[in-house]
């Protein structure tokens, strides 16, 4: 979440734009992209030479070299003309970040050849310039938070589904799934990259010795680890410079709609998948992959959208992936199939409740992560659920962060060791957050994978008045009534 501060900056830099004759809002989205992203490889490069400073060693694999120098976001910031630092941005600094990455055929290039840099004035980029030279860029994915601030600047945002997932809600997933260095992850709906860049910072800390042990290792997971689709040339571009941003050179971020005959032929290759995808939409049939089709004959995106991630996994492969709460319990031909076939044929590995507001301002829907594993050989034995309460904000439009440590501010830290001590839970009460429901239940129940099919309420017992006495206050109540009509009619005689 950006803070208030944050969003009053941006404002100030979208007004700006607005007011300098850039009024497409994608086009907003783009600009602002790249000089985060101009900013934020200054920034990674001072580190790289605070590093070589204190252990005395030449800057390593430096972004800049010598003859760079003036490149850089720190030297041109300064320069006090603002038609020199116009003509150095459009004529150096862009080819700059057009060709990084090294080789021609690395994902930047590919998706930054057709980029444009199109803010028409010196006045226009120097007033940007110092609006977001203010920005505090650490260690959050603020090019993630920004776009997302800025898709509810959009009016199509909601048509187009373009939503990036929470942070928080990325990192829990992601944490639950635990990568491993052997692991080839991918995600099919990838826009800015959210989990690809989570699970890429979850390896590096808890496997960081194992990634980089040998030259082959590192390129293991430079190159090989992370898979990202998208049809969406912006998003490919705001995705790959994310990576890139977070430490991951060359991912294979490719511009592809997962779900279009023309991919039909990709299966069977990855042993993680982490995904939002898009599900407020229809495709008609000719369009959509026949295989996908075959396991499951739908429009419905979110539907087709699983049984692609079922053809995509490895034997073995896991898959943690947020779908909207109709799929759970939806009476439809397909809607069965797919839930039987995730109970019968897979490994149905437990369902995470979320309550509406998780996805505000942006959708009120209400959704739940899936989790389980491609076996084709069935194995479900028992499903765990988790009723998520609170997510450690409000779930109102503002989206406000609460006392994280209280539990029923933020219930995440114990949806975690839950997951991970599932063995422990089969004592669990139905009537509790979390529980297990034996596999034979589900089925007797067509299914169904809603949690309040299975959820026990306890009612407070409430004690009322006999009838008899709420009838006699209610009959002195009329008589006063009656009384203070007949003196309001005397006044008025």
């Amino acid at each position: 979440m950006i803070t208030g501060s944050i969003k009053t900056q941006v404002d100030q830099i979208w007004n700006a734009f607005w007011s300098g004759g850039i009024s497409n809002p994608m086009e907003v989205i783009e600009q602002m992209t790249y000089l985060l992203f101009i900013k934020r490889l200054d920034e990674l490069q001072t580190v790289k030479e605070k590093k070589a400073n204190r252990i005395k060693q030449p800057v390593e694999a430096p972004i800049f070299n010598s003859g760079q120098q003036k490149l850089r976001w720190s030297k041109f910031k300064s320069l006090g003309d603002p038609a020199a630092m116009y003509a150095l941005v459009a004529d150096e600094v862009f080819p700059f970040i057009k060709n990084l990455g090294g080789a021609e055929d690395s994902t930047y290039a590919t998706h930054m050849k057709d980029a444009r840099f199109t803010i028409p004035t010196p006045a226009l980029l120097a007033r940007v310039v110092d609006m977001l030279d203010a920005i505090p860029m650490d260690d959050r994915d603020t090019k993630g938070d920004l776009y997302e601030y800025m898709l509810g600047k959009i009016a199509s945002a909601g048509q187009n589904g373009q939503f990036r997932t929470p942070r928080h809600i990325i990192k829990l997933m992601v944490e639950m799934m635990a990568p491993r260095p052997s692991d080839t992850i991918c995600d099919p709906a990838c826009g800015t990259a959210g989990f690809l860049v989570a699970a890429s910072e979850y390896l590096s800390e808890h496997h960081g010795q194992e990634i980089y042990a040998t030259p082959e290792a590192a390129r293991r997971f430079n190159h090989d680890t992370f898979h990202g689709f998208d049809f969406d040339s912006t998003m490919l571009r705001v995705g790959s410079m994310n990576m890139l941003l977070h430490g991951v050179e060359n991912p294979a971020i490719e511009n592809r709609d997962s779900l279009s005959e023309g991919h039909a032929g990709v299966a069977g290759q990855f042993s993680l998948i982490l995904a939002n995808p898009p599900f407020a939409g229809s495709l008609d049939y000719e369009s959509t992959a026949k295989d996908l089709q075959q396991i499951v004959k739908t429009k419905k995106t979110e539907l087709l959208f699983l049984a692609l991630f079922l053809r995509l996994l490895k034997p073995g492969g896991r898959a943690a992936v947020i779908v909207p709460d109709g799929v759970l319990f939806g009476s439809s031909k397909a809607h069965k199939t797919l839930r039987r076939m995730l109970v019968e044929e897979q490994k149905l590995d437990g369902i995470v409740s979320m309550p509406s507001g998780v996805f505000r301002p942006y959708a009120g829907v209400s959704t739940a992560i899936l989790l389980f594993t491609k076996t084709d050989s069935g194995g479900t034995d028992n499903v765990w659920f988790y009723d998520m309460q609170a997510d450690g904000y409000s779930l109102d439009d503002k989206r406000n962060p609460l006392d994280a440590d209280k539990h029923e501010n933020n219930n995440l830290p114990d949806i975690l060791a839950r997951w991970q001590n599932r063995d422990a839970e089969s004592g669990r009460a139905r009537t509790e957050q979390s529980f297990l429901v034996p596999k034979d239940e589900i089925a007797g129940n067509g299914y169904d994978l809603s949690i309040n099919r299975y959820k026990e309420v306890v009612h407070e017992a409430v004690d009322y008045d006999p009838p008899q006495k709420i009838l006699a206050e209610l009959k002195v109540l009329e008589e006063e009534i009656m009384q203070g009509m007949d003196e309001l009619e005397g006044m008025l005689q």
